[in-house]
């Protein structure tokens, strides 16, 4: 019966991984598939851009260790954009990502620094941050970056997750 438990439980996780769901591994990394935002959402008290984005492929993953890597593809503005824009990556050449613990309602602990944005929405991250003893419901958050703004990270433009 356990060994039934444990290889449905693996199937599932596969199932998961697969699909794009969030999943956390066994050696404590949390794994997401990457999608773009739309306007109007708020996580952890960062907003969302003002244009809808779509991510053609993405994948964000954070560890205990603090090791962050998130690879976007297609990162490009979607219909609902002023019309010149889209498919473009607009105005936004850097971005960052920042880890959130806590879900949709929780607090970015930590953050990136920026990363180019090629003209294809294409951008790698992976760095070292400083994470949490404990980090329940993580999101990743892909900001907008602007290293020469008083406040560097923007809105964000995609988030850890799935869509149908």
């Amino acid at each position: 019966m356990t060994k039934r438990v444990i290889a449905g439980a693996a199937a599932f996780g596969l199932f998961c991984l697969a699909s794009g769901i969030a999943v956390a591994k066994d050696d404590g990394n949390f794994e997401s598939g990457i999608i773009g935002s739309t306007p109007g959402q708020t996580i952890a008290g960062v907003s969302s851009g003002g244009a809808p984005w779509t991510v053609r492929d993405g994948e964000a993953s954070v560890g205990p260790s603090g090791r962050i890597e998130v690879e976007v593809k297609g990162l490009l503005l979607t219909t609902g954009a002023p019309p010149a824009l889209v498919g473009t990556t607009g105005p936004v050449a850097n971005v960052a990502a920042s880890l959130v613990c806590g879900g949709s309602g929780g607090t970015v602990v930590a953050s990136t620094g920026g990363v180019p944005l090629s003209a294809a929405g294409n951008a790698e991250i992976e760095q070292a941050i400083p994470v949490p003893a404990s980090c329940i419901a993580p999101v990743i958050l892909i900001r907008i970056f602007n290293a020469t703004a008083a406040s560097p990270l923007g809105a964000f433009i995609a988030a850890s997750g799935f869509t149908d």
